[in-house]
C-alpha cells in the first residue's frame, strides 16, 4: 500500500496517531511534518524526535512548504526547505499550494531545480487539480486531487495526457471519507490512475488532524 500521510496535528496533542504512524511506517510512500505551517521559527522538540522515530521505522519524510500559488519568493521556499533538512532531517518536500497554471510552469521548474540542488527527494507538488502536463514532468509525485469525498465520488475527471505518465506519479488526497469505506478510497484511486493516496475521515478547517483509519485500524 502506497499512502502520503499529511498527519498535521502535534504529536503532544495526539501522541497516540503518530504512535500508530510509526508503527506502520513501512506502509507509506510519505509522510508529511508541518509542524508550523512550514518549519517554524525553531526546532520543535517533539517534533524533532518524531521525526527521529519515523526514520527509524524506515519512513520518507517531506517537509512541508508553502508556495502561495506561485506568488511565495522562491528565496523563502528554499529557506523553508534548508530549515526542514537542518532540523528535522526530511529526505524531501511537499511544497502546497502549487498553482496549476502554465505560466507559472517556469518559476516552478526553477524553483524545484534549485531544491533538488540542496538535496531534496522526492519532491511532492500540490495544486489539488490537474495542472498543466509539465508539472508531471517536475516533480517525482503530482497530487491531483484534494478535496471532499462527495466530490471524488460525483464530479471526477482527469484529462487525456496524464495516461502518459505511471500511476505513480499521481496522488489523491480525499477528506471526509466514511471509515467504512476509507479501503474503497484506496482502490478508486488506483482505478482512477492514482497509485498513491491518503483518504481520512477528517473535515475542514483541518481534515488532516486525523490519521487515516486505512493505517491506523479504527480512529479513536
Amino acid at each position: 500500500m502506497s499512502l502520503l500521510i499529511p498527519l498535521y496535528v502535534h504529536p503532544t496533542v495526539d501522541p497516540g496517531a503518530w504512535h500508530r504512524l510509526i508503527a506502520a511506517a513501512d506502509r507509506t510512500y510519505a509522510v508529511v511534518l508541518n509542524p508550523a505551517d512550514g518549519p517554524g521559527g525553531s526546532p520543535d522538540p517533539a517534533f524533532v524526535s518524531a521525526a527521529g522515530a519515523l526514520r527509524g521505522a524506515g519512513a520518507r519524510l517531506l517537509g512541508y512548504v508553502d508556495t502561495d500559488y506561485g506568488t511565495r519568493p522562491a528565496a523563502d521556499v528554499t529557506a523553508d526547505a534548508a530549515r526542514h533538512r537542518e532540523w528535522y532531517a526530511t529526505d524531501g518536500l511537499f511544497l502546497d499550494r502549487v498553482s496549476a497554471a502554465e505560466d507559472a510552469l517556469p518559476a516552478y521548474r526553477k524553483l524545484v531545480r534549485a531544491l533538488r540542488g540542496q538535496g531534496a527527494s522526492p519532491v511532492v507538488i500540490n495544486p489539488g487539480v490537474y495542472p498543466a502536463p509539465g508539472y508531471a514532468r517536475i516533480a517525482d509525485l503530482v497530487v491531483t486531487f484534494e478535496g471532499p469525498w462527495s466530490t471524488y465520488v460525483s464530479a471526477f475527471s482527469r484529462p487525456d495526457w496524464t495516461a502518459r505518465h505511471a500511476p505513480d506519479r499521481f496522488c489523491h488526497l480525499v477528506y471526509g471519507v466514511p471509515e467504512a469505506l476509507a479501503p474503497l478510497a484506496v482502490r478508486t484511486a488506483h482505478e482512477r490512475g492514482a497509485a498513491v493516496s491518503g483518504p481520512v475521515t477528517g473535515e475542514p478547517p483541518n481534515p488532516w488532524s486525523r490519521l487515516t483509519p486505512v493505517l491506523s485500524g479504527a480512529e479513536r
